[in-house]
């Protein structure tokens, strides 16, 4: 394995480690806040279950580079992504500009997540 891609491995392995951390917590502050809507709570169990599947679908495909891996990560990215663009339109798109940004800034996320799972499956292959 070179050295550009063994980089990039552990790189997006560590990138999606802490993003899925970072999706759990906002869940569990959520859950606990007293303020919180319902919607807003709604919203943080699938942002938190999106976060737990991530670590073990990345797990899954770290130990048996299994085929079926990234596409079901690839399902539950949309599925989060897809819940997260009615979350926007329900809230309305007052920000203009940093709606757009909170957007595209959590499609990269989940695409360097895919990507995560996608090279832990072609690491031995390679």
């Amino acid at each position: 394995m070179k050295k550009l891609e063994q980089f990039l491995l552990y790189g997006f392995a560590v990138f999606s480690v802490i993003t899925s951390f970072l999706f759990v917590f906002y869940a569990v502050t959520v859950n606990f806040s007293s303020e919180a809507s319902q919607w807003l709570k709604t919203f943080s169990y699938v942002a938190g279950g999106y976060g737990l599947f991530n670590i073990y679908i990345l797990s899954w495909a770290w130990r048996s580079q299994a085929d079926w891996a990234p596409k079901a990560d690839m399902v539950i990215a949309a599925c989060f992504f897809g819940v997260f663009i009615m979350d926007t339109i329900k809230g309305g798109f007052s920000g203009g500009m940093t709606t757009i940004g909170s957007i595209l800034g959590l499609a990269l996320v989940l695409l360097i997540n895919w990507f995560a799972v996608n090279k832990s499956c072609q690491r031995s292959s390679t």
